[in-house]
């Protein structure tokens, strides 16, 4: 007898199937938001970051060293005046709050001022409580510039910079996908240039290491797209 539309299907027979409440179909997890910093996680960040970048400042300075952007304009410009780095740092970055309110907003211009104070002020500190004289140079530019390099990491992870050239580079790297180290790198070779009119061949030198040091670590660790805030 010829089997009928109504015949039902046996076990070899193909049968389209379709979800249903028993049988759900498996989704893709939604990603989920990227949740920001919180506010005391940003505060914490910030004063701990300028108080290491402020120390590996102090060493670079204490070694007659120099180093790339407006760090190491200030330590030419406190080599040839003798006046307090604290201070020759606060001011040469004041040019650049206005590039960074106009490229990056207020509140990254708010916390750039922030940090470059507390950088200021806790370098202020350590040349007063921690004597460094007479620290091996190679020691005093490596480790400072390692310092330095980890401070600028800190902040710029929340939302801030180091001022100055560290301005520009979070602007390439937010805007262009610039790695904010290289930029900083391709900048400092210029002040670094003219640290040869203030200092010794044998301490320059000392320094470009020291500047390649301090830009690969903020190269390698602060790469577009790979920190979840």
């Amino acid at each position: 007898m010829p089997a009928s539309a109504e015949t039902p299907a046996t076990a070899s027979s193909p049968v389209a199937t379709s979800p249903t409440v028993d049988s759900p179909t498996v989704q893709a997890p939604t990603p989920q938001p990227r949740r920001g910093h919180r506010a005391y996680e940003d505060v914490a960040a910030i004063v701990s970051g300028a108080a290491v970048m402020g120390l590996g400042m102090h060493l670079l300075h204490a070694a007659q060293a120099v180093t790339g952007g407006v760090v190491g304009t200030s330590f030419l410009i406190t080599y040839a005046t003798g006046w307090s780095l604290g201070v020759v740092f606060f001011l040469v970055n004041i040019p650049f709050y206005a590039f960074a309110l106009w490229r990056m907003g207020v509140k990254f211009t708010a916390k750039t001022i922030a940090t470059v104070g507390l950088i200021s002020a806790f370098n202020t500190l350590h040349e007063r409580v921690l004597p460094v004289d007479g620290l091996p140079a190679i020691y005093a530019i490596l480790v400072g510039s390692l310092l330095a390099g980890i401070g600028m990491i800190m902040v710029f992870r929340h939302g801030s910079s180091s001022g100055g050239f560290g301005i520009v580079a979070a602007y390439a790297q937010e805007r262009y996908g610039w790695r904010a180290g290289y930029v900083q790198g391709a900048l400092d070779v210029v002040v670094v240039s003219l640290a040869f009119l203030v200092t010794s061949w044998q301490i320059v030198l000392l320094s470009v290491s020291g500047v390649v040091l301090l830009n690969l670590v903020v190269a390698m660790n602060h790469k577009p797209g790979r920190y979840l805030p």
